[in-house]
């Protein structure tokens, strides 16, 4: 099974499951351990995983974070895990301070279902407050697929993860920020398109008359983009069912051949062309198979 299969099953057994499942102990065995098989570690292996890692924190000892993943005797990522139905938000200050007692250059705050992945990004050895990537288990996107890939044993890099992770946290926010100001947009982004197109004073009551037409635009830009796209996908997927029918219908109307090679004839075609390689080209040498005789 490869790693995107393997993804996608484990997000159906969370759906699936997740019902049934009554404590943070319970979350970690059916959901998280799991995830961190589909990332290429074996659970089972102290050198590779080790559950309940120590990260004492000045004087404060015995402080443990839920598993650690190793690499040549060092935490990597460190990762807390809590309930499923958890919110993540109240819980990231207890893996920032793990984070800055340990080496690893990674944490991940999860529930089984979404993940956070943060770094140090701002600040060396302290971990960001706001998460570089994140995603939920059972509605992954392919995009996000590839870019969790980076994080499995195999293809673990380092330096290209750290690379990637400034680009992918400042997308993720412009994305919200995206999201936000077309769902609710604010005054700064309503009077800059209202300056646009507007010749007169942007008064309050012209600001207000023109965030309702600046959100009801991008409405209306997303579902033509939308409309536009399922358009060009069922237009291909016909153009493919009427090839297939085509094919369907030439094969059918096509007689079924009376011709058949036997063995004994491919046999005297090759004993012919190893005489004749020596007088003419390989490549001149050919048969032609008729329902009356073998000709070469």
């Amino acid at each position: 099974m490869d790693f995107k299969d393997a993804v996608k099953v484990l997000g159906e057994r969370v759906g699936r499951m997740k019902d049934h499942i009554a404590t943070e102990e319970a979350t970690k065995n059916a959901f998280i351990m799991p995830f961190i098989q589909t990332l290429g570690y074996d659970v089972f292996n102290p050198l590779e995983v080790v559950p309940e890692f120590i990260a004492d924190i000045g004087i404060k000892k015995g402080e443990k974070v839920d598993y650690a993943i190793m690499k040549e005797g060092a935490p990597i990522i460190l990762i807390e895990c809590k309930h499923w139905s958890a919110d993540l938000n109240p819980h990231n200050s207890q893996l920032f301070r793990y984070f800055h007692t340990t080496k690893a250059k990674f944490g991940i705050l999860t529930n089984g279902i979404s993940y956070r992945f943060y770094t140090d990004l701002v600040e060396a050895n302290k971990m960001d407050e706001k998460p570089f990537f994140e995603f939920r288990i059972d509605d992954i996107k392919e995009v996000q697929v590839e870019k969790l890939k980076e994080f499995h044993k195999s293809y673990f890099n380092l330096e290209s993860i750290i690379n990637t992770a400034s680009e992918l946290k400042f997308m993720s926010e412009l994305r919200n920020l995206v999201v936000k100001e077309i769902n609710e947009p604010g005054d700064d982004f309503v009077r800059y398109f209202a300056k646009s197109v507007y010749s007169s004073i942007v008064t309050p009551k012209v600001l207000e008359q023109f965030r309702g037409l600046v959100k009801r635009t991008f409405q209306q830009y997303v579902n033509d983009a939308i409309s536009e796209r399922l358009k060009s996908a069922l237009a291909t997927e016909q153009q493919l069912v009427d090839e297939i029918q085509k094919e369907e219908v030439a094969a059918a109307s096509e007689p079924e051949s009376k011709v058949q090679t036997t063995a004994d004839e491919m046999e005297a075609f090759f004993i012919v062309r190893a005489i004749l390689c020596s007088k003419i080209k390989v490549a001149r040498i050919a048969h032609r198979d008729q329902q009356s005789y073998f000709g070469i």
